[in-house]
Parts: C-alpha cells; structure tokens; sequence
C-alpha cells in the first residue's frame, strides 16, 4: 500500500516529519518513508520535496502511524494542516482532534480498492 502525505508550510515541515517518523520505531517497522517531487503548479518550477510517501508492508500499522503524524504536529508551531491521500481517499488533519485521528486510522485501514472507482474527499 503506498500513502502519500502532504505538509502545509513546505519543504522544511515535510522534512521534520519525514525525521520524526524514521525514528519512531513503530512505523519503521511497517513503511519505507521516502521524499518526492510532486508534479509542479503550471506557473512554477516545484519544490525540492513536497511529498512524503510511505510504502507499507505486512506489519504496517496505521494507527502507530496517525498516532505518530499527530504527536509530531503538536509539536509544530503554528500547527499546520496535514493532507493525507491513500488511493482515491484523502483525509485532512487540522485540528488533530480523535475525530479526525479517527477518521484517519479508518481510511489507512480500509480495503484496497481501484483507485479509479471512487474518490471520497473525507475531512474537509
């Protein structure tokens, strides 16, 4: 399974986070963690980095992720918006609340299903 996660704040936000979750055990033990390029804006050249890409294996753990994702944006200044996409679903962390943390756990751990049959925009 592959998760795509995206930073509010740029690359220097994407970066602490792509640090954060290479140390934590948990999630090391379940995901490849790798930074990539995301196709550029038509009137720009595009950031070094504004992806953040898992890529899962048999002991993936999605909620050890999203608990994970929500520690380290607590301690973010300023708290910046999370978007995280897995196939056709994407879910937002704004406010980091179990609600959303909730909502986030439920879409890692869906089924895998064609990424062309639906797109369902959660959070936001």
């Amino acid at each position: 399974m592959r998760v795509d996660v995206r930073v509010e704040g740029g690359e220097r936000e994407l970066r602490s986070l792509y640090d954060w979750l290479r140390q934590d055990s948990a999630v090391r033990r379940g995901a490849h963690v790798t930074l990539h390029q995301g196709p550029a804006e038509p009137d720009q050249m595009g950031a070094l980095a504004d992806i953040l890409q898992l890529v899962t294996d048999n002991a993936w753990s999605a909620a050890s992720f999203a608990l994970a994702l929500i520690t380290w944006r607590q301690t973010r200044p300023g708290r910046r918006s999370i978007t995280v996409q897995r196939g056709g679903t994407t879910v937002t962390v704004e406010n980091g609340s179990e609600e959303e943390l909730t909502r986030l756990i439920a879409a890692l751990e869906q089924p895998d299903v064609d990424a062309g049959c639906a797109d369902d925009q959660e959070g936001r």
